[in-house]
């Protein structure tokens, strides 16, 4: 492949095929660890949209336990990356959810993963996962899955009376 500047100092490069911007993710966790900003509600309140950001590195599948936020990539119609926590790991593969949500998806196969999450940035501030809190209050969010759906209704009742009298 060759690279070359255009007039207008942009690269250009010849004969390649061109990447979605989810196969260009993939390929830069091969070089390293990346910083992505997660889309939608699916992992609120661990991300919310548009403030916070992710750290992701190149997932070893051995090392892969229940709890831990992985990146990987759906088999269907939309291909895309998404950001969920391991729930359960079985011989038939990895089943994952949402932080703000209660379905269990999969199995997923191994090949399907690419990268784990090891840090989160919230307001310039950085907390590993390996943080004690976050181990804490991510593992009791796990397990309070089949609860969840009333607990976020008194959460946004509890906000709306207090913050939008």
């Amino acid at each position: 492949m060759q690279i070359e500047k255009n007039a207008d100092n942009t690269k250009k490069a010849d004969n390649v095929k061109k990447l979605d911007n989810n196969s260009q993710i993939i390929l830069a966790l091969q070089e390293g660890n990346i910083m992505i900003k997660p889309e939608g509600y699916s992992m609120y309140p661990l991300f919310v949209p548009g403030r916070d950001m992710a750290v992701i590195t190149k997932a070893d599948i051995t090392m892969l336990k229940r709890g831990d936020v992985v990146l990987y990539r759906r088999w269907d119609s939309s291909g895309i990356l998404v950001l969920h926590r391991i729930v359960q790991i079985t011989k038939e593969g990895f089943y994952m959810v949402g932080d703000n949500q209660t379905h269990i998806e999969g199995p997923l196969q191994a090949e399907q993963i690419h990268g784990k999450l090891i840090e989160i940035i919230r307001k310039g501030k950085s907390i590993s996962v390996e943080n004690i809190v976050y181990r804490v209050l991510s593992w009791i969010w796990l397990c309070l899955r089949p609860i969840r759906r009333p607990i976020s209704v008194v959460i946004a009742f509890i906000k709306k009376k207090l913050f939008y009298k």
